[in-house]
């Protein structure tokens, strides 16, 4: 069904260009009915793309009633996961699952390619349903500001995969950065080991047949049509402007969690990169990309420095000489010390050098922000979405300035020059090719 019939045909009491991607939902077309009481029973979810990072997404909310599983691709993968859950009914459209079982679904988890985050999570929004979406929560900046204002305005429970967010090492440095265990923070640096998977290509020529597994045109979705060719899938699409946002949107949420939270950042007033040859296709094979943000009340500016592709910062002067910074983390330097999280999800945290560690210890600050039992972020997203805890950590209105900061990033890779940037208006004011690049136009399909 194409896209246009099923705007028809949906019932849902929206006008057609409200579904479309691309343009601002307005108030009157979002949908004032609101879910059936979920309080006292098991949440009812729909889970759409099952490969890959899917499947585990999958087995974090498996406790709760699996009531679809939809990928266009019938890989082993979904037929294991299709095995494990035989009251679930399996789709490859989401457009089709979400009309015919408007009813019977909640919460619809969104594991796809990033192209078709927005969508899939957009529609499922409109009708009323909470979401989990793998990070980073769009493919561009304007999507996720998009997806964070319907969520407002929808007052659906919204939860974003980057883990982290739940995890004890976390709460810890957000407690000591604010409890001034480091003085004031002026300067962060956030690294990862990714791509690992092909990058700084050019589109192939050879054009393959399709598996019979898979259906091409659902998985392109909005993107561009192309032929088919096997560099694209499973697991190396994150390399494809087209398709993923690159070793900077693959790891960018996870790693820079822990200082935007600390940091209470926001939009950043500039961003500016360095890399290797970055071409139409693919993104670059190493990037370092500056992003400088403001003031925020007492606390002073920031520089935070991203590197990828094997690219290091320089090792912090309070580091000991024995101590590696590992293949992803972070450190913040502030006015009086260092802290260092060596670490994807901030799995641990510590001052440096160790004296200052030690010497810290019997003065640490109180817990003050309440943990996540087990550190897992899909039971957050549940009870929260039960009525039966707080709004979850990593809400849209958090992981949603922080998915544009990370795809900020992007723009500035693309131009290949400074963007000075006005976060409120989500504008460039210096270069108009980059205003073309914070949105983007999508295939009916």
């Amino acid at each position: 069904m194409r896209r246009r019939e099923f705007l028809k045909t949906a019932g849902l009491g929206l006008s057609a260009y409200a579904l479309l991607p691309g343009f601002r939902v307005s108030r009157a077309d979002i949908p004032s009915r609101k879910g059936r009481s979920i309080q006292g029973r098991k949440l009812n979810i729909a889970c759409v793309g099952i490969g890959g990072r899917g499947k585990q997404d999958v087995d974090g909310v498996k406790r709760e009633n699996i009531v679809a599983l939809c990928d266009v691709h019938m890989t082993e993968v979904l037929q294991t996961v299709a095995a494990s859950h035989p009251g679930a009914k399996v789709h490859r459209d989401y457009r089709k699952m979400l009309r015919e079982m408007d009813e019977q679904i909640d919460a619809v988890v969104v594991s796809t390619p990033d192209h078709m985050h927005f969508p899939v999570a957009m529609l499922a929004m409109q009708m009323g349903k909470h979401v989990y979406v793998e990070k980073p929560i769009a493919h561009t900046v304007a999507e996720a500001r998009q997806m964070t204002e319907l969520a407002r305005a929808q007052q659906v429970v919204t939860q974003c995969g980057n883990q982290g967010r739940a995890n004890e090492g976390s709460r810890l440095l957000v407690e000591w950065v604010r409890a001034g265990a480091i003085g004031g923070v002026r300067e962060v640096h956030c690294w990862t080991n990714r791509p690992i998977w092909p990058q700084g290509l050019d589109r192939p020529t050879m054009v393959e047949a399709v598996p019979d597994t898979l259906d091409w045109n659902g998985w392109l979705g909005v993107a561009p049509e192309r032929p088919y060719n096997a560099c694209y899938l499973p697991f190396k699409w994150r390399g494809w402007w087209d398709f993923g946002c690159g070793a900077l949107g693959d790891m960018g949420c996870h790693i820079m969690n822990a200082p935007f939270w600390a940091l209470d950042l926001k939009y950043p007033t500039s961003v500016e990169a360095v890399s290797s040859p970055v071409n139409r296709e693919t993104a670059p094979k190493w990037s370092i990309v500056t992003y400088q943000f403001p003031a925020r009340g007492a606390m002073p500016p920031v520089k935070l420095v991203w590197y990828d592709g094997g690219k290091m910062p320089p090792r912090p002067k309070e580091l000991d000489a024995e101590q590696r910074l590992g293949g992803n983390g972070c450190y913040l330097i502030g006015d009086q010390g260092c802290i260092l999280s060596p670490a994807i999800y901030c799995e641990s945290v510590r001052l440096v050098p160790e004296t200052a560690m030690q010497a810290f210890l019997p003065q640490r600050p109180a817990k003050t922000i309440p943990r996540i039992p087990g550190s897992n972020q899909w039971q957050e997203w549940i009870k929260a979405c039960k009525g039966e805890g707080p709004p979850p950590g990593s809400n849209f209105d958090y992981s949603g300035p922080l998915s544009e900061t990370v795809l900020m990033g992007n723009l500035a890779l693309k131009t290949g020059k400074k963007v000075e940037w006005d976060g409120p208006n989500m504008r460039c004011t210096n270069l108009p090719e980059a205003n073309e690049l914070v949105r983007k136009k999508y295939r009916e399909y």
